[in-house]
């Protein structure tokens, strides 16, 4: 799940920036085009564009909100998904200034578009369109953030951005559009190809949804009480899709969900205790053999622990096929696959099991305040230092 972490400026507090994984769009902010199988430690002046409230990860392009509502933009740009008015790459954070009289409060990075929301609930897109995943009513890309004019009378909350697809969050209602073929619009119970134009879901009308996910050809929301929704391509190879958001139930009492992220074949899911739990098949490749949990299941997908030997876990995060967290006492790890070096371990081995990821400890007498983000090839993880007697 996205969420904003809210920083402090000045000397109260600094944060690091390590990126590691598929690299060879720029998409590392490293200034290199190459994959990187080891953390790589961001430069200073990366960190001098502000403390970083959201990073969203896309196919190879990242998404940063700053504090204060600016926006910055790195990585591949073939499709227009920085938003910098052309068809190239960015090898550093670039700031997207057709934003800069906006005040931007949330951000997505799909496949190979983006999406940004205001303060006053406006939406605006660019990048590919050519499935209508910009919501501008035809198929034509754009390299500029551009408003969606469909959505002009309403009060935009969230965005979220899947690989041809796009979910907003507004409030009492969800709104798809872009490819549907999967269902993963949710807006019709039979097969939608694609819609260029914002249509409501069905099934959460009477639903409070506070916040929404999207990836590959998935979607999901959470809603007020902890229950998780789900629609689109099925987590288990030969089930049938699911046209409409179904509601995770269970034989028994309803788990209560904080957090959720969405693979392109998994997803993961966050209890309010700290536990961690997965959907999805063991396919080798960005899932972990899991004991099963019985309890937890439905005709469409089971849900199973993540084995963590009482570590408690305070936030999630998936790529197309690999997997990150971070536990309680501020230390990342990853597990699934490892094609690019993307799970941090020097290597480009797959890992069934979360495996802690070493860092040097930079911060003395702090308590760590940390955030992983997970494109579809590589990781971003923010580590940020708080003084104890603040």
């Amino acid at each position: 799940m996205e969420e904003n972490r809210k920083v402090k400026t000045g000397e109260e507090e600094e944060e690091e920036v390590w990126s590691w994984g598929a690299g060879t769009e720029g998409q590392l902010g490293t200034g290199r085009l190459q994959d990187e199988y080891l953390p790589q430690l961001l430069p200073r002046s990366f960190s001098s564009i502000g403390p970083i409230s959201l990073l969203s990860c896309g196919g190879a392009h990242v998404v940063a909100l700053i504090s204060g509502g600016k926006v910055m933009t790195w990585g591949r740009g073939s499709s227009g998904e920085l938003g910098h008015g052309e068809l190239a790459q960015s090898l550093q954070p670039k700031s997207v200034e057709a934003l800069s009289s906006s005040i931007i409060t949330h951000v997505s990075a799909g496949w190979n578009h983006s999406a940004f929301v205001s303060d006053t609930g406006s939406l605006f897109t660019c990048g590919d369109g050519s499935f209508g995943q910009l919501g501008h009513g035809d198929y034509k890309s754009c390299s500029y953030p551009t408003q969606v004019s469909f959505l002009a009378s309403k009060h935009v909350h969230q965005v979220a951005c899947g690989m041809r697809h796009s979910l907003v969050l507004l409030k009492g209602q969800v709104y798809g559009f872009g490819s549907g073929k999967r269902g993963q619009l949710g807006i019709s119970k039979d097969k939608v190809r694609f819609v260029n134009l914002p249509q409501p879901t069905i099934g959460l009308e009477d639903v409070e949804i506070v916040n929404v996910q999207a990836n590959g050809d998935h979607s999901a929301a959470l809603s007020n009480d902890g229950h998780f929704y789900t629609w689109g391509r099925s987590f288990v190879k030969g089930d049938s899709d699911s046209y409409i958001p179904q509601c995770l139930r269970t034989t028994a009492p309803l788990m209560s969900f904080t957090e959720a992220a969405l693979g392109w074949n998994h997803a993961l899911l966050l209890s309010g205790d700290g536990s961690l739990y997965s959907l999805g098949e063991y396919l080798g490749q960005g899932m972990m053999p899991m004991k099963d949990s019985p309890e937890y299941s439905n005709n469409t997908f089971t849900v199973k622990d993540v084995d963590l030997n009482g570590t408690k876990v305070l936030h999630v995060a998936a790529g197309a096929e690999h997997s990150a967290l971070v536990t309680e006492f501020g230390a990342v790890m990853t597990w699934g696959w490892g094609e690019h070096g993307q799970l941090g371990f020097g290597s480009t081995d797959d890992q069934a099991s979360p495996k802690m990821i070493i860092l040097p400890c930079t911060f003395s007498d702090t308590v760590a305040k940390s955030r992983v983000y997970c494109g579809s090839g590589f990781t971003f993880f923010i580590r940020g230092k708080l003084p104890l007697n603040s």
